[in-house]
């Protein structure tokens, strides 16, 4: 690291669980974030100050005016460009060490392999259910940890799925089937700082996973009730029936 960035990391590097060589591994990462919505734009941005080295973001949306509630990577200048475009402005502008690739279309089974196989930690921060059983299936053909969230109305919830480790659940394990999982932002509303709060702690465990600091949420189902701001947290076991790491 030159001065510039030892004084840009200085809060990290004062901590004892990252210091100078934690920094340094930060620097040295790749993290995959698939959606750049209300939760992916709060991981991005918080994995970009916190200097990890690359990351690869996917979205094959356009930037709307009704996004920029929670959306907070995006401005109104950014209406009607594409999302990974919008949010590699904000990204780089924020911190140019950070290199940023993006992927604005839809992810066929090849590049979302190929990008998984490459990245050290993935994060779903999607709103598509079919692609999140996708990247869970990837994630673990390839041993990759998975930070998991999802918002809804007043409510959020936050996982961590370590399929580089035979004894921890997967998604499938949460989720049998896409018929078990009903309404959407769109359909059901979301208050806007909901988002930011479960993407602020996806940011958070992406980078203990990286570091290998503290106790993660490998095996449990963090919940939040945002509208009387309780927390629960529910334990969460291999299925040995699951479809997906059985």
């Amino acid at each position: 690291m030159d001065d510039s960035q030892l004084l840009r990391y200085s809060r990290h590097i004062l901590l004892p669980q990252i210091g100078y060589e934690g920094q340094q591994k930060l620097l040295g990462s790749r993290v995959l974030i698939i959606g750049l919505g209300g939760l992916g734009s709060p991981v991005a941005l918080y994995l970009a100050a916190s200097g990890v080295g690359e990351l690869v973001i996917a979205d094959y949306d356009l930037v709307e005016l009704s996004n920029l509630q929670r959306q907070i990577v995006h401005t109104t200048a950014t209406i009607g460009q594409e999302k990974v475009r919008s949010a590699r402005q904000a990204l780089v502008a924020l911190n140019s060490d950070v290199d940023v690739t993006t992927i604005g279309s839809r992810l066929d089974p090849e590049t979302l392999d190929r990008e998984v196989h490459l990245a050290d930690v993935c994060v779903d921060a999607s709103d598509n259910f079919a692609t999140r059983f996708a990247l869970n299936r990837a994630c673990i053909r390839h041993k990759k940890p998975l930070i998991s969230g999802a918002v809804i109305r007043m409510e959020g919830q936050v996982a961590v799925f370590r399929s580089d480790r035979p004894d921890s659940p997967c998604y499938r394990c949460l989720y049998k089937d896409m018929d078990e999982l009903g309404e959407t932002c769109s359909e059901a509303g979301v208050l806007a700082p909901v988002p930011g709060i479960i993407g602020s702690i996806q940011a958070t465990e992406t980078l203990k996973v990286l570091l290998d600091i503290g106790e993660s949420l490998a095996g449990r189902l963090l919940l939040l009730d945002a509208l009387t701001m309780e927390w629960r947290s529910v334990r969460l076991h291999k299925d040995p029936a699951c479809p997906e790491c059985s």
